[in-house]
């Protein structure tokens, strides 16, 4: 890949962290570099057709032009065209960007360390003997910490030494979401082919399916099958089950079944020799004293250790800046400035409350005044007060103009029946930690 296509790595990764895996992979995933010029400060990238290109523009631009102002600081402008527009340069890869991308994530390449040694060599086992050695295999910890990583390294193993079994891996939320099209479009025994033959069945952030009841049945129904024909089960979450406080009981006692691992923290060894492993699989040479450095601001989360390595690459690609302790501070003053938290929008929270309550976005937003949907609405006014801090009148225009007084009343009422009833103050509770560790 070229050099710009190199930083446009960087870009997504930035725009994964702030939109939902489905906008992400629906409208930023499909989209390509071509070019960028720093004597003009203008960058181009392709969308796949005009009406791509008018919603990226339409929806997307502010988060695309923040995630250039990560990556490069202020001062690049973006065209999006189509692939029939005039470009300064087209692509001479035609790699599509994030193709394989799971691929370097194997047993190989995970760093192993007090933190999580417990957790890898249960993930081996399991690679190595499916449904006979833990099943189900519940590994929980904090996000960035590895439980992914782990996930693909066992996909990619059965894959290379066992070609006669079908691994299959979903997010908790994208099992949501293929389970509420699947009803829409009336193609439910196609879902349940899906996953109910699969050899593997791996789960990453299932405690995003908790208090959706419609999910959980699906769910449960799933694992049962899996499990009695002796099929392998893997599940992360960043909790373990017994705090995953809307999750039925019946779905709690099965994951528990198996063995639960945990993830904790990297200790200075380990994300020492983080940094190094990433540096070195992207030709990065990184003084001793820039691996300390990095090492040592960044202590809770592998991707920003991972982050800053990609940073300070694409400094020496694009900006030829030579690695040293100037150019790491730059590579992750932001991630310190915003400690080390991800923005949460309010478009998201609604999306999330909606997924919860068995509604639509649109449901929330409307006038609808039907109980589920008003519930649902004034779940989501109250999180999303509570998470961003953002004021009543802000928060009202998302929720179709309402004013400070509706926006008002509507947390004043969930407050009072989060007071009365233990399920709503659970499921709330549950949303919120959901959000903020996304």
């Amino acid at each position: 890949m070229d050099s710009f296509s190199d930083a446009w790595s960087l870009i997504c990764d930035h725009c994964k962290t702030k939109i939902t895996d489905v906008a992400y992979k629906a409208w930023i995933g499909r989209v390509k570099p071509a070019n960028i010029d720093f004597s003009s400060g203008r960058a181009v990238v392709v969308a796949p057709t005009e009406f791509h290109k008018q919603t990226l523009k339409k929806c997307y631009l502010p988060l695309l032009t923040s995630a250039f102002d990560e990556v490069f600081g202020p001062g690049i402008n973006l065209d999006i065209i189509t692939s029939g527009e005039d470009i300064l340069e087209k692509n001479s890869s035609g790699e599509e960007i994030g193709e394989g991308e799971e691929e370097e994530f194997t047993f190989n390449t995970y760093i192993v360390g007090s933190s999580n040694k417990f957790a890898h060599a249960a993930a081996m086992a399991v690679a190595a003997n499916p449904a006979r050695a833990y099943n189900p295999l519940f590994i929980y910890g904090n996000s960035g910490l590895g439980k992914t990583h782990l996930l693909y390294a066992i996909c990619n193993e059965v894959k290379h030494s066992k070609k006669n079994l079908t691994p299959v891996y979903i997010k908790g939320d994208g099992f949501t979401n293929e389970l509420i099209n699947s009803i829409k479009k009336n193609t439910t025994s196609e879902f349940h082919e899906k996953y109910r033959k699969a050899d593997i069945f791996l789960v990453d952030d299932i405690q995003f399916i908790a208090g959706k009841d419609s999910t959980q049945e699906e769910f449960f129904h799933t694992f049962n099958s899996l499990y009695e024909a002796k099929k392998q089960i893997v599940l992360t979450s960043d909790r373990p089950p017994k705090e995953i406080q809307t999750l039925e009981d019946r779905l709690r006692t099965r994951f528990e079944w198996g063995l639960i691992a945990d993830i904790q923290t990297p200790d200075f060894e380990t994300r020492i020799a983080i940094v190094k492993r990433k540096a070195e699989l992207l030709q990065v040479n990184l003084p001793n004293d820039v691996t300390e450095f990095i090492a040592t601001k960044l202590k809770a989360n592998i991707r920003q250790l991972e982050g800053a390595v990609k940073k300070m690459k694409a400094y020496l690609l694009l900006k030829k800046q030579e690695p040293n302790i100037t150019t790491a501070k730059e590579a992750i003053s932001d991630t310190l400035n915003s400690d080390q938290s991800p923005t949460v929008t309010l478009e998201k929270i609604i999306e999330e409350t909606a997924r919860t309550f068995g509604v639509s976005n649109e449901d929330i937003k409307s006038s609808k005044r039907s109980a589920t949907i008003s519930n649902a609405r004034q779940a989501a006014i109250y999180i999303c007060r509570e998470i961003t801090q953002l004021s009543t009148t802000v928060i009202g225009e998302e929720f179709g103009g309402r004013n400070h007084s509706t926006i008002s009343y509507a947390i004043q009422q969930v407050e009072k029946n989060m007071k009365k009833d233990r399920t709503i103050q659970a499921t709330i509770q549950d949303i919120i930690k959901n959000m903020r560790g996304a």
